[in-house]
């Protein structure tokens, strides 16, 4: 370089610049047009290029530098006065990420170095990965996706593209859990314990509680069911034929996409595990838990976890348990039956019927054995200033819930049965201080606000379009309520720092969660047809968290050609709109304040749907 003139070194440079501006442009200009042109397409949309889906890519392995740079934080959406920053597009995703669950993926554990202890479980648990790691893009659907199969169909198959995941049907082909059969996965309804058929073996159920006709529901008296362990979720899919519904749990474990098959079946179900953490539920929500050879080691920890189902259980609540110890005479098995006989015992469960492979202990309706048990008895009762209501983030104790004094006069939850309970006034309003009367205004505000959201979306859907659902922010479930003649469910989320109304929701016999809109969601992509989220954006921007990844959340976990319901102050859907482009979202209707009821205060209604796009790896597959 010395024997070169400066003004030579000047030209070189300015010609270099020269030349990287004009690629960069024309980078700009190319991607630009893909992306503006796809904007405007037909149902299926073909975006995004190799280099821009590499986005994140370096999540599944390489050094923790690289992955810093992979994850960049969102902005917030402007609710107040102010300039915007809105993107024009958000790039794609790395493809092997179309079924990413952020705070239940275990390569967030390992990039973050947590020290977990896998002997019980915290593995499953949610670890959300911190604002730096997050992604800012689009979760590609796989390839050869389509619009899911309708239900009812779907209860007994779904396409293979959407799931591409086999392996359970080989695993599991003496159980009849699923079976391959061209490009559909095929449900026969089989479990580990009931090869015949779920149907079957909730009638022998029934039949084992000498309940009328074979019928589990009780004549409406049981209508809230916990299955643990859920397998691809048969039990709580025939379940729903006798008016009962069943939260359908299970871990992201060695049977990876279990609760996938599930929600792609339209059955209500969520990613969980008994670890260490309380489940997200309410003391008293469910009149039935459930274990099919669950793999559950019930006795560790001082029997900590039978004491979180028992948390669980309504007032005379069951727990039926098919399994081995139930049955077998081996020396092992009989030893776990002999300790857990005597520790349900001192729980003060007693047996309500026992039966070839299948056990069901009832829990008691009062406190009076509680009270009668010989001091220093373990597990012990709970302190007086535990809240058993209290789910997020708390860890689980080897501790005995006592009933309220409500439940101890009453003898039992007080609940009608279904599905009078649904709109009778729940026993636990007075907890919140609300009166009989603000429970129907509230029951009849949403009968109106959700005849008013079927008319705005009766051009786009027919009788089977929607299924799966969720209010983003139930309150006292409403809205899930308001649905009942229609053929969906509704996951209710209740906000971990708000009211903990989840309580009356499952007096109400419905069934939902609790969550922090700040992070995601614990269930896969692509698992909800219709959104709603009644000022939960407005939450949010409260709490300082950013709006745009919550718009990035709801993209992933909603349906290609599902809706999304959001009802909020004006400037918040004004903010929102600026980014249907970038999301590839389409707008369907909108009301301004107050033009749908006379209560409506300053709300305003926006609706949009989720466009259909294909990545070219998945166009060329469906060609």
């Amino acid at each position: 370089m010395r024997g070169r003139s400066d003004g030579s070194q000047k030209k070189r440079l300015i010609t270099s610049v020269c030349v990287v501006a004009i690629f960069l442009g024309f980078l700009y200009v190319y991607y630009g047009s893909i992306f503006g042109s796809s904007s405007n397409g037909a149902s299926a949309l073909e975006y995004g290029s190799k280099s821009l889906r590499k986005f994140g890519s370096s999540y599944l392995g390489g050094d923790d530098e690289a992955d810093g740079k992979q994850y960049e934080s969102s902005t917030k959406v402007g609710l107040e006065d102010g300039e915007d920053v809105v993107p024009k597009t958000f790039p794609v995703c790395d493809d092997r990420h179309s079924e990413l669950i952020p705070c239940l993926d275990r390569n967030i554990i390992y990039q973050m170095r947590l020290k977990l202890d896998l002997s019980v479980m915290e593995h499953y648990e949610r670890h959300c990965p911190p604002p730096e790691r997050r992604y800012n893009c689009l979760i590609p659907p796989p390839a050869g996706y389509k619009i899911p199969i309708k239900w009812p169909q779907s209860r007994d198959e779904v396409w293979k593209a959407n799931i591409p995941h086999t392996h359970l049907a080989h695993e599991k082909s003496d159980q009849n859990w699923m079976v391959v059969q061209g490009e559909k996965i095929v449900f026969p309804g089989g479990g580990t314990h009931f090869h015949y058929g779920a149907d079957k073996y909730i009638a022998s159920i029934a039949n084992m509680l000498n309940f009328s006709h074979n019928n589990l529901n009780n004549e409406g008296r049981l209508r809230t069911v916990l299955d643990v362990g859920c397998g691809v979720a048969s039990f709580g899919a025939y379940l729903l034929s006798s008016d009962i519904i069943a939260m359908s749990l299970a871990p992201n474990d060695v049977h990876q996409n279990q609760i996938q098959f599930a929600l792609e079946r339209g059955i209500p179900a969520y990613l969980g595990v008994l670890g260490t953490k309380r489940l997200p539920y309410p003391s008293r929500s469910f009149e039935l838990a459930h274990c099919s050879r669950c793999r559950i080691d019930w006795l560790q920890r001082d029997g900590i976890l039978l004491l979180e189902l028992d948390r669980l259980l309504r007032p005379g609540g069951y727990f039926a348990y098919s399994s081995p110890e139930a049955y077998a005479q081996d020396e092992e098995d009989l030893r776990i039956w002999k300790e857990m006989s005597a520790l349900v015992g001192r729980m003060c469960w007693r047996i309500a019927a026992k039966r070839n492979q299948t056990v069901i202990w009832q829990k008691p309706l009062t406190n009076d054995c509680y009270m009668e048990r010989e001091p220093g008895t373990t597990p012990p009762l709970c302190r007086s200033d535990d809240d058993p209501d209290a789910v997020w983030g708390v860890s689980m104790e080897a501790c005995i819930t006592p009933y309220s004094d409500h439940d101890q006069k009453a003898k039992g939850s007080g609940l009608a049965p279904w599905p009078a309970r649904l709109t009778s006034p729940p026993p636990r309003l007075a907890d919140f201080g609300y009166s009989n009367e603000m429970f129907e205004k509230d029951t009849e505000t949403w009968r109106h606000r959700v005849e008013s959201y079927w008319n705005l979306l009766s051009p786009k859907v027919e009788a089977d379009t929607l299924r799966n659902l969720m209010d983003m922010k139930a309150h006292m479930g409403s809205f899930a309520a308001a649905l009942k003649d229609k053929n969906v469910w509704v996951m209710n989320v209740i906000p971990e720092d708000g009211p903990n109304t989840l309580k009356l929701i499952y007096d109400r016999g419905l069934i939902g969660t609790t969550h922090n809109w700040c992070e995601a969601f614990s269930t896969y992509p692509r698992t909800y047809d219709l959104l709603h989220a009644w000022t939960v954006f407005s939450d949010i921007e409260k709490k300082g968290c950013s709006a745009e990844d919550l718009l990035l959340e709801m993209d992933r976990i909603l349906r290609p050609s599902g809706f999304i319901i959001i009802r909020d102050k004006q400037p918040v859907i004004d903010s929102i709109r600026k980014y249907l482009s970038a999301l590839h979202w389409e707008a369907v209707a909108t009301t301004n304040s107050g033009s749908d009821s006379e209560h409506e205060g300053d709300d305003a209604v926006f609706i949009v749907q989720k466009k259909l796009w294909l990545t070219s790896e998945s166009v060329r597959n469906s060609e």
